[in-house]
């Protein structure tokens, strides 16, 4: 198996770990494409590999409100997978999942039992559409948690992988996307934080 040292990774190891990353994200917004009907154009990621303190900034500050789905992954790969969007954009994909129905403006700070179970809803099919594309192309299985919905400031949310895989590693693959036509554009944050053995899994499972 590939030994691997985050701080010491080769351009090859890294672009594979990104182009695992564009297909993730492809294939989510593909299925969010299929679950809000409608089209949904997604510009080409943008992926590195950052220290847990410098994601919060990469997500309009450690203040800022956001959405997050967070889920624990086991068997082949141990680790942690979130996604992220800020609330304003959280709201209008919920809005366009209702049919239009929103209750409130989209700045209210609340969203209803209704809206936050739609939201809940399209995280399952955002985040399960990302790991079963690598699941497929790592040809590991992973079992992920009952995924756990947070709205709260980025640097709140962040501090759960930072201090549950701090130990293990400083840093976290981190994907960022940018959905078009949801009435708006959306950016979602994708972030991967497996153990490093299990990066060294998907490494040597495709051939590194």
């Amino acid at each position: 198996m590939a030994e691997v040292k985050l701080e010491e990774m080769n351009h090859m190891q890294f672009d594979v770990l990104r182009e695992i990353g564009n297909i993730g994200a492809g294939n989510a917004t593909t299925a969010l494409s299929q679950m809000l009907s409608s089209k949904i154009d997604m510009k080409v990621p943008k992926i590195d590999l950052l220290e847990f303190k410098e994601l919060g900034e990469l997500i309009g500050g450690a203040e800022n409100i956001v959405v997050g789905i967070l889920l624990t992954l086991q068997d082949d790969i141990d680790g942690m997978m979130m996604f992220l969007v800020e609330k304003k954009a959280a709201k209008s994909m919920v809005k366009l999942l209702m049919g239009g129905f929103c209750s409130g403006s989209e700045d209210d700070d609340d969203f209803s039992e209704m809206e936050l179970s739609a939201m809940q809803e399209i995280g399952n099919i955002i985040a399960g559409a990302y790991l079963s594309s690598l699941s497929a192309l790592t040809n590991m299985k992973i079992t992920s948690s009952v995924p756990y919905m947070a709205i709260d400031m980025a640097g709140a949310i962040l501090s759960v992988p930072a201090i549950e895989f701090g130990k293990i590693s400083d840093k976290a693959l981190l994907i960022e996307t940018e959905f078009g036509d949801v009435g708006e554009e959306v950016n979602g944050y994708f972030i991967l934080i497996p153990t490093l053995e299990s990066y060294g899994q998907i490494l040597t499972s495709l051939g590194l």
